[in-house]
Formats: structure tokens, C-alpha cells, sequence
């Protein structure tokens, strides 16, 4: 029996030492490559694209502000937030899709601050002259302000001595509140608040299938990865649309409109009996 176990450990070491020595090809390595590089759209993307199909002169100037997540969610176990940093970007993204407004930047102004500072400075070849600085006309800013985990949940199973099957729902949503400012009177001129729900399935152990073919881990009060970022990028531009439809008055597509739900007002009917 020793004497098998020895051949075996030596065999295993004599293994692992050819492939610690297997050379590699002098142009390196071939990476894995899987999908395809894709457009990021959501269901409401060829609303704001249909926009553009519209005659328009004297576009209005947005610029965007901070879009900050406010829903103070943040992720311990998985080393983040849970939602989408860059939902300003988003913002911007929205609003360059409809092609009805020239967007002037705000939100950075790092580097043209620093090409301003060296051409003042004669350290580049333009002049202070050569910078024609637009005003902006709007700007817009806000807040995801809501996620909310578990809003109803159900299930069956049977289990008999730890082995048996099962099958569990859930819905989750999450909210966004868009505000646009006249950049001249800093008058508040428009403003929208927004809720997706999501809604997902048991596909295994606490793990939940979200979107259809995409996986969302649902466990201990946590959810991770893209699809509640599709959910996140769908209620900003829905509320893009709203402010190029609603506060500029662009014509709206029968098939664009929100989705509005009477669910709180019965709420009050049932409380006020």
C-alpha cells in the first residue's frame, strides 16, 4: 500500500513539474474570447432613437449633473455598491440618443480646465481666444433614491430529509427622481420619479434568475449583477424620454408611454373607509 501511495505522489509531482515547464508560444498566449462586443439597449432605447426622426432647429443645451445613488446599498460581501455608479453617464448616454439637444459638459471639467490653464499660459499651440464656452440652457440632476428587496415573494417545495426540490419568485425594484433646472434662473422646471420592478425565479439554491437568460444571486438580502443595471439604465431613460416629451413637448410614440399603476390610490381607499 506504501509503495502505491509513493508512486502515485511521485507520478502527481513528475505531472505537475512538466506542466510547470511547458514553454510558452513566443507570441504569447491565445485569450478567451467569448461574445461579441454589443450596443447597451434597453426596451425604451428605440424611443429615444425615434425621437430624432423629428425636424428641430434651435436645440436646447443640456448639461448633466450628478445622478448619484442615494439608496445607501452597499455591498460588503461582494466588495461594491450594488448599484450602478455612473448612472449620470447614463444620463448623458440618454439624452445623446434622442439627438434633440447639444450637450455641453459639467460634470467633468478636468482636462478643459487644464487645456484652458496651459493655452493661457502659451503652452499650447490655441489661444484663450480659441474657446468659445457654451452656456448650458439646462442641466439635469437627481438621484436613485430607492431599492427594495423581496416587495412579494412565493414559492413551493418539499423537502425530506434535506433532499427534495422547489421553486421560489420574487420581485425587487428599484427607483430613480430626475429634476431639470433652468441653467439661467436656477428655477426647478421639471420633475419625474420613476419605479421598475423586476421580477425573477429560483433556479437553484438562493440563486434567481432575472430577464430570462441572465443570473441575479438573490441571498440574504443582496442582488448583484447586470440585469438590475438594465433595470437601472431603463428607468433613466424613461425619464430622458419624459423630459423631451413632457417638459419640451416632442410627440410621443403610442407604444412609449409610461405604465400607470392606480395601486397606492386603492390603498387610500381601503384606509380612508
Amino acid at each position: 500500500m506504501r509503495a502505491r501511495l509513493l508512486i502515485s505522489t511521485v507520478a502527481v509531482t513528475l505531472v505537475l513539474a512538466g506542466c510547470a515547464n511547458t514553454p510558452y508560444p513566443k507570441d504569447g498566449v491565445r485569450p478567451s474570447f467569448s461574445f461579441p462586443v454589443s450596443n447597451n439597449d434597453t426596451p425604451y432605447s428605440q424611443c429615444l432613437t425615434a425621437l430624432s426622426q423629428f425636424p428641430g432647429n434651435h436645440l436646447p443645451r443640456f448639461t448633466v449633473g450628478e445622478v448619484s445613488d442615494k439608496t445607501g446599498k452597499f455591498n460588503q460581501n461582494q466588495d461594491g455598491y450594488v448599484l450602478s455608479q455612473g448612472v449620470s453617464e447614463m444620463v448623458m448616454s440618454a439624452l445623446y440618443k434622442t439627438q434633440k439637444a447639444h450637450l455641453v459638459e459639467r460634470y467633468d471639467l478636468r482636462i478643459p480646465l487644464a487645456e484652458l490653464k496651459m493655452a493661457s499660459q502659451k503652452l499650447t499651440t490655441s489661444q484663450p481666444q480659441d474657446y468659445k464656452i457654451q452656456a448650458s440652457d439646462f442641466v439635469v440632476i437627481g438621484a436613485l433614491t430607492e431599492l427594495n428587496y423581496n416587495i412579494t415573494s412565493g414559492g413551493i417545495g418539499l423537502w425530506v430529509s434535506g433532499i427534495g426540490a422547489g421553486m421560489r419568485t420574487a420581485v425587487i425594484n428599484v427607483a430613480l427622481d430626475l429634476r431639470v433646472v433652468d441653467s439661467k434662473t436656477f428655477q426647478i422646471r421639471y420633475v419625474t420619479s420613476l419605479q421598475k420592478q423586476i421580477y425573477g425565479y429560483e433556479v437553484e439554491a438562493n440563486v434567481f434568475r432575472f430577464f430570462g437568460t441572465q443570473l441575479v444571486e438573490f441571498d440574504a438580502g443582496q442582488i448583484k449583477n447586470e440585469p438590475l443595471q438594465l433595470g437601472v439604465r431603463s428607468v433613466v431613460e424613461m425619464g430622458i424620454y419624459q423630459v423631451m416629451t413632457d417638459f419640451l413637448k416632442l410627440p410621443k410614440a403610442p407604444n412609449c408611454g409610461l405604465t400607470v399603476t392606480d395601486h397606492m390610490s386603492s390603498y387610500l381607499k381601503e384606509i380612508s373607509k
